[in-house]
């Protein structure tokens, strides 16, 4: 079910702080914290003594404490003290996970560490470019992390699940262009001449005709990146001069936590008014109440396919980017298992 050997977005920075974090990625549940010096830390959630989650314990110093009979570990996993023994047994081993601190977002791989290379973090470069704004946050949702990459590479649901705010008729009516490869996706719809929907008026500051454009680009393991904004219609967005518009990548890390529940991490990043904080937060406010509708749609659809084993999900034209992208995932898995069963 899960991917292996690829960095998943585990926090944002600034939720791991100097004290136990707990969280499960692909089936696995991990504790991390920062050190005094701000290095990161993440291991096995489990002692080797009694087994109870290390996550319950506390900081000695850098140094991980379980609160069970008080074994000690220090910042690299390695136990260091024991109660009623001379020195340290050699077999109190925890497994311990690579992570790195990235475009505003903690990464842990998951799968082999000895392959872990932090320069396959995937691309996020918005996010820590000074000409970019970003902001955002982070659901836990129940269910399956494809369902979520169903739901970001098929924006036609945008019509019907949030016409108050980026839905329009417009969309389902225009045309997709699906692209990929063994790694990834991309769907790209434009559509011009165009009332623009509330939300996007709104940045523009124009209630004119636009040209609209919604570019979906998944990646493995989970993740999409979707380019999406307005220009006023005929100046030229649809051949690449976006000068007379507003652009926004809208940022969907997708990191599994069991079969049927996913941590799902989301913010725009844009290059407009960026000095404009309260611009910031009003538009994460918004994404938030637009995903918490996508929520409700995303969570009553996994108890269907939960209570109904027999049925196959259907696929029409739509949804030629969340079938693309589940086949590369697919791939992957099978590969995976071959690997597995030599």
């Amino acid at each position: 079910m899960f991917l292996r050997d690829f960095w998943y977005a585990v926090a944002w920075d600034f939720e791991v702080k100097h004290a136990p974090m707990a969280r499960t990625v692909c089936g696995e549940p991990v504790v991390l914290y920062r050190q005094t010096n701000g290095a990161l830390s993440a291991f096995e959630d489990c002692c080797p003594h009694r087994l109870l989650p290390l996550s319950m314990g506390y900081l000695k110093g850098d140094h991980l404490v379980c609160r069970y009979h008080g074994l000690e570990f220090d910042e690299g996993g390695k136990c260091v003290w024991m109660p009623g023994q001379e020195g340290v047994r050699k077999d109190m081993l925890i497994g311990t996970y690579p992570v790195a601190e990235k475009y505003r977002f903690v990464w842990i791989w998951i799968g082999d560490p000895q392959r872990a290379d932090e320069s396959k973090i995937p691309d996020l470069h918005w996010c820590s470019d000074p000409n970019w704004i970003f902001e955002g946050s982070t659901y836990h949702i129940k269910c399956n992390y494809q369902l979520l990459v169903d739901n970001l590479m098929d924006l036609s649901h945008e019509t019907y699940v949030h016409p108050s705010s980026i839905g329009q008729h417009e969309i389902v009516e225009a045309p997709i262009k699906a692209v990929s490869d063994e790694n990834s996706v991309t769907v790209t719809r434009w559509m011009l001449n165009i009332d623009p929907p509330p939300f996007w008026s709104a940045n523009l500051k124009s209630q004119q005709k636009c040209d609209r454009w919604q570019i979906c680009m998944f990646s493995l393991p989970a993740n999409v990146m979707i380019d999406v904004g307005v220009a006023l219609a005929g100046t030229g967005a649809a051949e690449g001069d976006r000068s007379k518009g507003v652009t926004g990548i809208v940022v969907n890390l997708m990191t599994p936590e069991t079969e049927t529940s996913t941590w799902y991490h989301w913010g725009m990043v844009r290059n407009f008014q960026t000095d404009d904080r309260g611009l910031t937060f009003r538009i994460r406010d918004g994404q938030a109440a637009v995903f918490e509708e996508d929520t409700q749609i995303l969570e009553s659809q996994q108890r269907n396919v939960l209570q109904r084993p027999d049925r196959d999900l259907r696929n029409l034209k739509i949804d030629a980017g969340g079938v693309h992208a589940r086949r590369i995932i697919q791939h992957v898995l099978d590969r995976q298992a071959s690997a597995a069963a030599r």
